[in-house]
């Protein structure tokens, strides 16, 4: 009897995490089917070749928003960033990047989960699958995690984040611990941009979420020193 309860919960949980894919995975593909941009830029992208010198920006909008190649200089970065992507979304898509065995890899990502509700503990798991399949996948890669950036509803009012600036925090705190567990290098990006009520500075946006110029400029210099 004990033997059957045992297999019995670890059925349950197998069932569990079965349902938990594939409905992250659902929420993936209704993504990409509702969202036009989505579509094109990710199949673009599974046609668009990685090499071993290359270094890719992993991402959601905040990526996507960027021209990383002209603002730092260097021709082998490659901007894989997606508006509105999530970490599972980073996950589906991240088999052509591996099979070109990139140089280094720069990855953010997570704000779009807050939005759609999860948690920060999710995230920081989901987090940690993607950087295993990189390092299962394209070892010699150099990953380099860094944290999610702070929102200011007060410029814009994003419902679906209202209310959720300490999950960014709790987020953040969680991906560290990832990127340490894992031995990948962590860049804490989010001191840089929040003001002293840990909301995004109001004169690096004109949104409350997205960067302007000058926001790019800082995340720059943050990103430099790992580019040399």
């Amino acid at each position: 009897m004990f033997h059957f309860i045992n297999n019995w919960n670890a059925v349950k949980r197998i069932a569990l995490l079965a349902v938990t894919a594939l409905l992250c995975l659902t929420a993936v593909a209704q993504l990409a089917n509702q969202d036009p941009y989505y579509a094109r830029r990710a199949t673009l992208f599974d046609e668009l070749p990685i090499g071993k010198k290359d270094i890719v920006m992993l991402g959601n909008s905040l990526t996507d928003g960027c021209e990383f190649n002209e603002l730092m200089g260097n021709r082998h970065i490659k901007n894989r960033g997606i508006v509105g992507d999530i970490v599972q979304g980073l996950i589906d898509r991240i088999d052509p990047i591996i099979k070109g065995q990139p140089k280094k890899m720069f990855i953010m990502c997570g704000v779009n989960d807050i939005s759609h509700d999860v948690s920060a503990d999710s995230i920081a798991r989901a987090m940690e699958r993607l950087i295993v399949m990189v390092k299962q996948g394209s070892p010699r890669t150099r990953i380099y995690l860094q944290s999610l950036l702070p929102f200011n509803n007060d410029v814009r009012e994003w419902k679906l984040l209202k209310g959720r600036e300490h999950v960014v925090v709790e987020a953040n705190a969680l991906l560290e611990q990832v990127a340490h567990r894992q031995g990948v290098t962590w860049i804490n990006l989010y001191p840089l941009f929040a003001d002293n009520q840990g909301r995004l500075r109001a004169d690096l946006t004109n949104d409350g979420l997205h960067l302007m110029g000058q926001g790019y400029l800082i995340w720059r210099d943050a990103l430099a020193p790992h580019l040399k």
